[in-house]
């Protein structure tokens, strides 16, 4: 995902854009309203993230110009003006979101990504399991505005079984593919990691994690629960 920044503290805007940027998205960055407006306009980004206080056009400025030409791309405000008109007037010109300085990098991606979600619902689709979306990706699970922080094998696992979901997979299978040979101990890890991804899917009835005796083991995902 492509994300316009525009922050002119530069301390603050490398922390952030060095954070995205970790986590994988594009991120182009920009310190002031008229090379950001060039740039949304020439680039089209999936996202825009600003700040309010900026020098010569302000972020409900540059919002509101944006606005006039797209009315879906989201918007979060990020910023240290805190008071109630402040916030209420970033959303009667359009912003999605506003979130308040000093803030999370976590915080602020999960915002970032529940906003993306709702414009791309068919490409999120994609990857529910459930309630929760599988960001396979970052090696996290998402349920509303809460993520779960999961392990490279622990997302690889359930991404193994997530793409056969409601199919059998071999015990064997598994094992020889994630621990590369097949004996007690490795076996007893392999029964370690379901016990935990069961326990992060615990929230959504409609999901399990069925162990199918002397066969493997399967993602049950029951539609309309």
């Amino acid at each position: 995902m492509n994300v316009l920044y525009i922050e002119d503290e530069q301390g603050l805007a490398k922390i952030v854009a060095d954070s995205l940027l970790y986590k994988g998205y594009k991120v182009s960055h920009f310190t002031n309203a008229k090379e950001a407006l060039g740039s949304f306009i020439a680039e089209k980004p999936d996202i825009i993230v600003l700040d309010i206080m900026m020098p010569e056009t302000d972020g409900f400025t540059l919002a509101s110009k944006i606005r006039e030409t797209d009315l879906k791309i989201p918007i979060i405000f990020v910023t240290a003006r805190t008071q109630t008109k402040d916030v209420v007037y970033g959303f009667e010109i359009g912003a999605n979101d506003y979130l308040k300085k000093p803030f999370s990098i976590d915080e602020l991606i999960v915002r970032m990504n529940f906003q993306l979600k709702l414009r791309n619902p068919d490409l999120i689709k994609r990857d529910m399991i459930g309630k929760y979306f599988a960001d396979f990706k970052n090696q996290r699970l998402i349920l509303d505005d809460k993520y779960i922080r999961l392990s490279y094998r622990e997302s690889e696992l359930l991404k193994k079984l997530f793409e056969n979901k409601n199919s059998i997979i071999k015990r064997k299978e598994i094992l020889e593919e994630f621990w590369d040979y097949e004996s007690f101990f490795t076996g007893r890890s392999l029964d370690v990691f379901i016990s935990r991804l069961r326990a992060h899917l615990k929230e959504d009835p409609a999901v399990s994690i069925v162990n199918v005796r002397g066969a493997g083991y399967m993602l049950i995902v029951r539609p309309g629960e």
